[in-house]
């Protein structure tokens, strides 16, 4: 008796992932070829367009779901008791988007804040980045540690701005050394986080 329809569509979209999860390991995600995932998870191109569009649909769904578990581990660490802890919480999500420009530049592509193509779990990373992040301000902004002049869900909202221009920067082909995200990031957060005189 033959698998259902549905549940061969399921195994080969599986397969896919694995396959491509498997060499994005090996090659990156800038170097992975679709002729090469199709090869090995025996399929045609065909069938991987019509699992994920193209390749960069089928690496939207990869990092969509690297980004939720980032978040996963994010979520189950303390909260952050000043703003340096603030920024050593937030340079997992950073190192893993610096890993590759590929990486930073669907993020930004699928979430929809530069185009219309969205990945909903794309989408639904950053919404929880925000709300986590703000979580952590409220905590801060109840200590003193941080401004009060905003609500928290502002000043989050501003973090990932500031850390969607360091990881923009460290891609910039004019800035030659590598970057140093902490320092950067901690640079730009503690002048935008900083309780306000007055």
């Amino acid at each position: 008796m033959s698998r259902p329809p549905q549940k061969r569509r399921l195994e080969t979209r599986a397969r896919l992932l694995e396959v491509a999860d498997a060499q994005i390991a090996n090659v990156g995600y800038s170097g992975l070829r679709v002729e090469d995932v199709v090869a090995e998870a025996g399929v045609a191109k065909g069938t991987l367009f019509s699992h994920f569009g193209d390749k960069d649909g089928l690496l939207a769904v990869l990092i969509g779901a690297r980004m939720m578990a980032i978040l996963d581990d994010t979520e189950a660490s303390p909260t952050p008791q000043t703003v340096t802890d603030l920024v050593d919480r937030l340079l997992p999500v950073v190192t893993f988007v610096a890993e590759d420009r590929v990486i930073f530049d669907l993020l930004l592509r699928y979430s929809g804040t530069t185009g219309t193509q969205t990945d909903e779990v794309i989408t639904q990373s950053f919404f929880r980045q925000i709300a986590l992040w703000a979580g952590w301000v409220s905590a801060l902004q109840a200590t003193g540690e941080i401004r009060r002049d905003q609500p928290a869900e502002h000043l989050a909202e501003g973090m990932q701005a500031f850390l969607n221009h360091v990881l923009a920067l460290s891609f910039c082909a004019a800035h030659g050394t590598p970057a140093d995200f902490r320092k950067e990031l901690g640079g730009y957060l503690t002048a935008w986080l900083a309780p306000q005189a007055g």
